[in-house]
């Protein structure tokens, strides 16, 4: 082997040794800050947790009070109705207390007629006893001094018996027809007086009731102050991860364009062996045509350029650009590409790892980062079910990176695959549609 196959080697030797290869001091740092913006992200994930469990037992509190209201209303209708029936009872009750004061005055009059009777009953027993106890309508019609006299007496003994009967008939009468009236008008006001017992009982158990509930309320209401001051708490807490998440963001975003920077100048250099090892190998052998092509430094990938690949099998779910999964109008940064779980992932051109590892909504993503003649690009690999990459390491176009999954955000197996012109900046988009790139 001759010295200029030996240096051709040699420098072939050093472009692949310098292509698989990255500082380790920037890999450390880049990975000590995803590291940490992986735990915030882990803090937000268990805060917004918390929100949503919050939210939820705010919600079933909710419904709770909802059915506490609906059982009050329920309540408050009964005890209204049941106080209209006491009411009702009540003014029944008034009418035969009035009628029984109506009634007192008859029974007061019966009672005087009845004590009238009584009296002269009385009277005729103690005459009969003092005339030797009978009194004889005989002799008195036997003592008629003529029969004008006779007629006369006869008249009188039978208008006195008679009397005497009328007495005790009406005697009887209105003994009878007072205990009726009595007996009546007790029992009407017995009955009612039970009623209205058995209302007012009634009224007392809604009333307890209502008033448990009522307490229920108060407590639900207090539990739904102090959730909802718990979740204020959280969403507080939220809000200072996801400042430190940006702030995370930006550092790993100048990680990664000072990364770029490394692989620009690693290309450069590549680029510079690459047409020396050209040179000397046409210098042994002018009429060989096996080398690569220079590529000019300003040029960049062209849509439909064969510079990137499509980075699974599978079919396009989804577009790049608006979309609306259920959840409202969205921006989509790529396409989705649906496949079984553990299908492999390959990268879809050569780079350095910038984050492996999981962030959000992407679930298990990895990010690359490139150098294409001369421009900085980066590449995202969401939803894996495994990532089999590490921060720092250098992948080739193909390479497997991972395995498709359905983490993060996620509503099925696929990946979803960005390319960003540019370092990736998150939320603050510079991706364009990957679609032209690899068709």
């Amino acid at each position: 082997m001759n010295k200029l196959s030996k240096w051709v080697l040699a420098a072939i030797a050093a472009i692949l040794a310098l292509s698989i290869s990255i500082p380790e001091a920037s890999a450390d740092k880049l990975s000590d800050l995803e590291n940490k913006k992986q735990q915030v992200e882990q803090k937000q994930g268990e805060l917004n947790s918390g929100i949503q469990q919050k939210a939820n037992e705010i919600s079933q509190n909710d419904s709770k009070l909802e059915e506490i209201a609906r059982k009050i209303f329920e309540l408050d209708s009964k005890i209204q109705e049941t106080q209209n029936k006491i009411n009702d009872v009540q003014a029944q009750i008034d009418q035969t207390k009035a009628e029984i004061d109506a009634l007192q005055a008859s029974i007061t009059e019966l009672q005087r007629k009845i004590d009238e009777r009584t009296a002269l009953l009385q009277e005729r027993a103690r005459a009969i006893q003092l005339s030797g106890g009978s009194v004889d309508y005989i002799d008195v019609l036997l003592g008629a001094n003529s029969f004008v006299d006779f007629i006369d007496r006869f008249s009188a003994v039978n208008t006195l018996i008679e009397a005497d009967r009328e007495i005790m008939r009406e005697q009887a009468a209105d003994k009878k027809l007072l205990a009726e009236q009595k007996a009546e008008v007790e029992k009407k006001l017995a009955e009612q007086e039970v009623r209205k017992a058995e209302l007012v009982g009634l009224k007392n158990s809604l009333d307890g009731q209502k008033k448990e509930q009522a307490q229920l309320e108060k407590e639900l209401n207090a539990e739904q102050k102090r959730l909802a001051n718990e979740k204020a708490a959280l969403e507080k807490e939220h809000q200072k991860q996801m400042n430190i998440s940006a702030g995370l963001e930006s550092q790993i975003a100048k990680e990664q364009a000072r990364l770029a920077k490394i692989a620009r100048e690693a290309e450069l250099k590549r680029q510079r062996e690459a047409a020396a090892a050209r040179k000397a190998q046409a210098a042994k052998a002018a009429a060989s045509s096996s080398s690569v092509s220079a590529v000019s430094h300003a040029s960049m990938p062209k849509a439909g350029s064969s510079t990137f690949i499509k980075p699974s099998a599978g079919r396009y779910s989804s577009g790049f650009g608006g979309r609306d999964i259920g959840a409202g109008a969205e921006s989509h940064l790529g396409l989705d590409i649906a496949a079984p779980t553990g299908t492999p992932i390959g990268a879809s051109v050569s780079g350095y790892v910038s984050y492996a590892g999981y962030m959000g909504g992407y679930g298990n993503v990895v990010i690359l980062t490139h150098s294409i003649n001369g421009r900085s690009y980066a590449t995202v690999y969401g939803h894996m079910s495994r990532v089999g990459t590490s921060v720092g390491q250098a992948v080739s176009q193909g390479q497997k990176i991972g395995e498709v999954g359905s983490t993060g955000r996620s509503t099925g197996p696929h990946l979803h695959f960005e390319i960003h012109i540019g370092s990736w900046n998150g939320a603050r988009s510079n991706a364009v549609n990957p679609a032209p790139y690899i068709q």
